[in-house]
């Protein structure tokens, strides 16, 4: 039961930071109808940047409490991952919304590769130490442990997701998205711009972005030029499983992987002496998104947005 517990804690952490990315997939394709696989590096661009702003810290406020140099970090990263986010949109996808589907999948490929060799060559390729700025001592749930970090995280995360839903569902503008992500021609006769709106949803996505990458660097400790890749394959697979559309469907996915993916890898490295868990732990994100694609393509919760003529 210890170890139940323990997995599920880590499997709530893990998937809240996936929730937090598989919303900016969601988001982008309920508007735009385009999967956005350059979405990952924002998460790496906003860790990276959080990082900087840090060893910035360190040498003009020195004695600054932990806690706030992690916010100022965040109050940071997010318009530099906004900015970016508006970049990636005006120059790779916005000519392309006409084009066969082909087309801006490849360009979202190109460009996160772009991406990553732009951080590359900023930061260097080595693995980065990010600080750990909060207490270390973890709290006890039963024989389980909670640290600070990840105490912090879960919050933020159910904040951030909270916020987004009562933006969508109670705000004129949430009215707007919905309205475009049914029918831009008919949301733009209704008054509706929807280049506004495809520009505040890519800065939306690039917000929870932002914020998970610097949860996760704080998380694991580290932070690097390709560590957005396979956080951002995982959270589209969330958001496949969720119901690629929907944003309770994202958030459901997000959570769903994580607690997979942390129980998976728990009981295996248990059955095997702690061999084999770490090592099978990113299979399992894959595996889902096979067995969904096979057996319910629309994803647990369907899909909302309508077929476009």
């Amino acid at each position: 039961m210890d170890i139940f517990l323990q997995q599920i804690i880590n499997g709530l952490v893990l998937g809240s930071m996936y929730a937090l990315v598989a919303l900016g997939y969601t988001m982008v394709y309920g508007v735009l109808n385009l999967i956005n696989f350059a979405h990952g590096e924002i998460l790496m661009i906003g860790a990276l940047t959080a990082l900087s702003i840090l060893r910035l810290l360190s040498w003009l406020a020195p004695d600054l409490p932990g806690a706030v140099q992690m916010l100022l970090a965040v109050l940071g990263a997010i318009p530099v991952c906004i900015i970016v986010s508006i970049l990636i949109e005006r120059i790779a996808y916005r000519r392309l919304r006409n084009a066969p589907r082909l087309a801006p999948l490849i360009t979202a490929i190109g460009m996160s590769i772009l991406l990553q060799t732009l951080a590359m060559m900023i930061w260097g390729r080595n693995p980065l130490p990010f600080p750990q700025l909060l207490a270390s001592e973890p709290f006890h749930i039963g024989q389980a442990l909670l640290t600070p970090t990840q105490l912090v995280l879960l919050i933020s995360a159910a904040v951030s997701m909270c916020a987004l839903v009562v933006l969508i569902e109670k705000t004129k503008l949430g009215r707007s998205m919905r309205a475009v992500a049914e029918n831009p021609r008919i949301a733009a006769l209704m008054g509706v711009d929807a280049n506004r709106v495809i520009v505040i949803t890519f800065a939306i996505g690039a917000t929870l972005a932002a914020i998970a990458g610097v949860m996760w660097a704080a998380n694991y400790a580290t932070a690097q030029f390709a560590m957005g890749f396979l956080p951002g394959l995982k959270a589209f697979s969330a958001a496949v499983l969720g119901g690629i559309g929907n944003i309770y469907g994202a958030m459901l996915g997000g959570i769903l992987l994580g607690l997979i993916e942390s129980l998976g890898a728990g009981y295996i490295g248990e059955l095997t002496g702690g061999v084999l868990g770490s090592h099978y732990q990113d299979i399992f994100a894959f595996i889902v998104l096979i067995l969904v694609l096979t057996i319910r393509p629309s994803g647990l919760m369907g899909e909302r947005v309508a077929e476009r003529s």
